[in-house]
């Protein structure tokens, strides 16, 4: 099958029930699809093979927040893989439709997906519950699968362009925006995954007074999120 064919024609999906908004790529993989020939599928699947598979992508994709926006030409194929890969590797704990979120998000970030999926694996103690409530702290508790709290949580929004309300923070798929968005900002602010990672976890006052403590950011929760993520890669 050719792989371009299959990236092209997975972006068309979003016409079905959609409110995606795509860049310029949807006009040339519309008449790229539209010229294909039957010839095209003698080398992979059949047609109603190719039919059950992007359908069942489109389930996926339906399941996005409405009016949800994808930057510029999108490589769905990727997206799709890495999505079935954390669903894998989660045993089927992470949805599909959250992977697929996550894989679109992280591509306009340019961030791994895989190291946004072990730190939400962490933050969930390996469970992925969106409905987490994390235990009482001095800062009150830590809400969803990302772990927001009340004093983090507002301004994160703001920075994603989303509103804010505590119950959103339940939401798998706000939750992830928001993470994707935090850890962004703050792998911006250091040019560093321990520092970026550790201040996810402890604060960015927290991570201060951890370097200060021990001499470098490289903490078990950074440490351990850059391994379990490279682990993941090499499935």
């Amino acid at each position: 099958m050719n792989r371009s064919f299959l990236t092209m024609l997975a972006a068309t999906i979003f016409l079905i029930g959609t409110t995606f908004l795509l860049g310029s790529g949807y006009i040339e993989s519309k008449q790229e699809v539209s010229t294909q020939t039957s010839a095209d599928r003698k080398a992979g699947e059949s047609k109603t093979e190719l039919d059950e598979h992007f359908l069942s992508l489109e389930e996926e994709i339906n399941k996005l927040p409405e009016r949800y926006e994808v930057s510029g030409a999108v490589n769905w194929q990727e997206a799709e893989e890495t999505a079935a890969l954390l669903y894998e590797d989660s045993d089927g704990e992470f949805q599909k439709d959250w992977g697929l979120l996550l894989a679109l998000e992280a591509e306009k970030h340019d961030i791994s997906p895989l190291l946004v999926y072990e730190l939400l694996r962490v933050e969930t103690g390996d469970t992925f519950d969106p409905d987490l409530v994390g235990p009482e702290t001095k800062y009150g508790h830590a809400y969803g699968l990302a772990q927001f709290m009340e004093n983090t949580g507002p301004w994160i929004a703001e920075k994603a362009g989303l509103p804010y309300e505590r119950e959103l923070l339940f939401d798998p798929h706000y939750a992830i925006q928001l993470s994707v968005t935090y850890l962004d900002y703050l792998y911006e602010k250091y040019g560093d995954w321990d520092y970026a990672l550790t201040a996810y976890h402890r604060g960015m006052s927290g991570m201060e007074a951890y370097v200060e403590e021990n001499g470098d950011p490289a903490s078990w929760y950074a440490v351990e999120i850059q391994e379990e993520a490279e682990r993941t890669a090499s499935r």
